[in-house]
């Protein structure tokens, strides 16, 4: 029991930092920057103590935020680009992006908003587009994408999905769901008989800012 004591500390610390990372992007997502740190500890149920252990200033877990958020995106699309199966990996790309940037698009666009030079994201948007074209062309010589389509297409969809109504999570997802499956229909070859998911019940005042 004394061997593994150590083991069992650092993994509960790494569920901690999990946690309190989760719940930062949430609340920083539904509220803005200014979220107080104890409300992100209550909704990480963490400790204040142990939120400041990992996290001794507000900027210093903003940045982490941040950092786990792009560390994510380009987790979703270099794992698979890899994918043997150039449409399922693509498939997957367009709505796990989809997805969160429905989850997170607030915090992202506060994050940028108020620290536009905290982060090389010109070298993020390279390093993604090297690997995108690369998964595009491989899709298209299988004869999976239409041959018509172009990456900038791709990059269009998630510079639209940006726009996705405010309101709450299950909605958000639910219509980024939608939208990545019409997406992916029109960048389909072969037409398909798939059934959409579910549609999103927009409230008014949404389609009023449309």
């Amino acid at each position: 029991m004394d061997a593994q004591l150590p083991h069992m500390l650092r993994s509960d610390a790494r569920d901690n930092r999990d946690r309190v990372l989760e719940a930062a992007r949430s609340l920083f997502s539904e509220q803005g920057l200014g979220v107080p740190m104890r409300e992100i500890a209550r909704r990480a149920e963490v400790g204040p103590a142990t939120l400041y252990r990992r996290f001794p200033t507000k900027q210093a877990l903003i940045d982490a935020a941040f950092a786990d958020e792009l560390r994510a995106c380009s987790s979703i699309v270099h794992a698979n680009c890899a994918d043997p199966d150039p449409w399922r990996g693509l498939t997957v790309i367009v709505r796990e992006i989809t997805e969160l940037n429905a989850a997170n698009q607030g915090f992202v666009d506060a994050f940028v908003s108020s620290y536009p030079g905290a982060f090389d994201f010109a070298a993020h948007r390279a390093d993604m587009l090297r690997a995108l074209t690369a998964l595009w062309r491989r899709a298209q010589r299988a004869g999976a994408l239409r041959p018509d389509a172009v990456v900038d297409d791709l990059i269009l969809m998630i510079m639209a999905a940006r726009g996705l109504p405010p309101g709450p999570p299950s909605l958000r997802l639910a219509a980024a769901r939608r939208f990545a499956a019409l997406i992916l229909d029109s960048f389909r070859a072969a037409p398909t008989t798939s059934p959409l998911p579910p549609p999103a019940r927009l409230p008014a005042s949404a389609l009023a800012k449309a």
